[in-house]
């Protein structure tokens, strides 16, 4: 049973461990962890993935308890469009990039009392047009 621990940091706490947990789950489903925290000024991609000629750009979301909603209804038009520019950006960075790009989400949803309630995979979660 995952049970996550109330901590006094416990909102970077529940990000961390819902990190651990989506990357466990990519690498039990065969993908291969590229990058974590890829940082530009813009923001932070959580993942980079690879499976079967796609890179998945992964954006992990958690949330405890169903108070404000579901981890996956808290991907916001914002945030949707930033990570566009993020996956886009490090795939400008890299001349060799090959593979075909998408944007996922891991939504890890826990119970108030931090057991693990849900773990989605929503694969191609947030389409965008990637030009060249």
């Amino acid at each position: 049973m995952v049970v996550l621990e109330k901590t006094k940091n416990s909102r970077r706490a529940l990000g961390e461990f819902g990190e651990r947990l989506a990357r466990e789950h990519l690498l039990a489903k065969g993908y291969r962890i590229l990058d974590r925290n890829y940082r530009i000024r813009e923001g932070e991609i959580d993942i980079i993935a690879a499976k079967d000629g796609v890179v998945a750009f992964v954006e992990v979301r958690s949330r405890r308890g169903s108070r404000m909603g579901t981890a996956a209804e808290s991907i916001t038009h914002a945030k949707a469009e930033r990570l566009v520019l993020l996956a886009d950006a490090y795939i400008t960075e890299r001349e060799d990039f090959t593979a075909t790009p998408r944007i996922d989400v891991i939504a890890i949803d826990f119970t108030s009392v931090g057991k693990l309630a849900s773990l989605v995979h929503i694969e191609n979660a947030i389409s965008a047009d990637w030009v060249e």
